[in-house]
């Protein structure tokens, strides 16, 4: 009789054990949360939330849920290095990132309701084009820079938000697309009903949204060179490089960049034609003092800042420095970023 009472008594006891366990597994384990949908302000049942890991071959799927009628939602993964919730709602994917150590529990996911035509309060507030000739390509870098004021995304998967020109002759077209408070990641081109224009498939979610595309298209040093702008930009800068000169009608020169010596001109219009020659150079050395020498060149450079708005008197003031990073930056950036991003030529 002993001995059965003892393997009673040790039953119970590995029972309990593992009752304990099973009620502590969620507490270091779960990621939870609330969905918010930022449109109605309230929260969003039926959005599915992924937990996934960020690693050297990608993002890899490792759980999912569905967020409830209260928008809650319970995720039952360990959390080890950095991953990111991607969640789905309205055909639109917001991304939430969780750096290592950072809070897995009792996290906010906002969201949006998305309309597929584009909202009146989004717009191109900056459109530059980067010019750079070599041999017989020209190379194109172009940056779109979206503001969506609203309240709803802007989602055209059979259109795509973003159109533009590409001209004949041109070859593979390399698009990323940067979503607000994200990450470059590649976009994928689609073919519209006009010829030579094309339409990128990404979402304009509300804040800033930024769109780097790259190509060539064959060169010949003194030839005229057309494009059109398919947007409707607020401002669209036109930028030779240093060592570069640009000539053409319908352009207001804005100066120099005093960092890179860049060539900035304002587009007035929606067409142009240029003719280009020269080739790139490299741009002046800083001067010696580091970074007190680079401002010291900036403030004896023309004041950038103070005629960009003659291309539009809405435009607010940019610094110099800035315009540098934006309009000849990216391409550096770009180019040195593992080719992640979908190309997608004129076939």
């Amino acid at each position: 009789m002993r001995g059965v009472r003892e393997a009673d008594e040790g039953g119970e006891g590995m029972r309990g054990l593992l009752s304990c366990l099973l009620c502590a597994a969620p507490m270091f384990a779960a990621v939870n949360g609330v969905v918010i949908n930022r449109t109605t302000g309230q929260p969003q049942a039926g959005a599915t939330v992924g937990l996934n890991r960020l690693g050297q071959g990608g993002i890899e799927l490792i759980d999912q849920a569905k967020s409830g009628p209260d928008g809650r939602f319970t995720i039952n993964q360990e959390v080890r290095g950095p991953h990111v919730l991607r969640t789905v709602f309205d055909g639109v994917s917001y991304n939430h990132m969780l750096p290592p150590g950072s809070p897995t529990t009792n996290l906010t996911v906002d969201v949006y309701n998305s309309s597929s035509t584009q909202p009146a309060d989004t717009k191109v507030t900056k459109h530059m084009i980067l010019f750079e000739p070599a041999g017989d390509k020209l190379s194109i870098n172009e940056t779109y820079l979206f503001q969506n004021s609203g309240k709803k995304s802007w989602n055209d998967p059979d259109h795509g938000t973003l159109h533009f020109f590409l001209p004949e002759g041109s070859g593979k077209v390399q698009v990323n697309a940067t979503a607000p408070n994200g990450m470059p990641i590649g976009a994928a081109v689609t073919k519209t009903n006009k010829p030579d224009v094309f339409g990128v498939d990404f979402a304009i979610k509300p804040g800033e949204t930024r769109f780097d595309l790259t190509y060539t298209t064959p060169y010949s040093a003194g030839a005229a060179y057309k494009g059109k702008v398919i947007t409707k930009d607020e401002n669209t800068y036109l930028i030779a490089p240093n060592g570069v000169t640009m000539t053409g009608a319908n352009l207001n020169d804005l100066g120099q960049e005093p960092r890179t010596q860049a060539h900035i001109f304002g587009l007035q219009g929606q067409a142009y034609e240029i003719k280009l020659a020269g080739a790139t150079a490299a741009p002046p050395a800083p001067a010696a003092g580091g970074d007190s020498g680079g401002d010291q060149q900036q403030e004896s450079g023309p004041p950038v800042e103070a005629i960009l708005p003659r291309v539009n008197s809405k435009v607010i003031p940019i610094l110099g420095a800035a315009i540098g990073i934006l309009a000849l930056g990216f391409a550096l950036l770009y180019r040195s970023t593992p080719k992640e991003s979908n190309e997608r030529g004129r076939g």
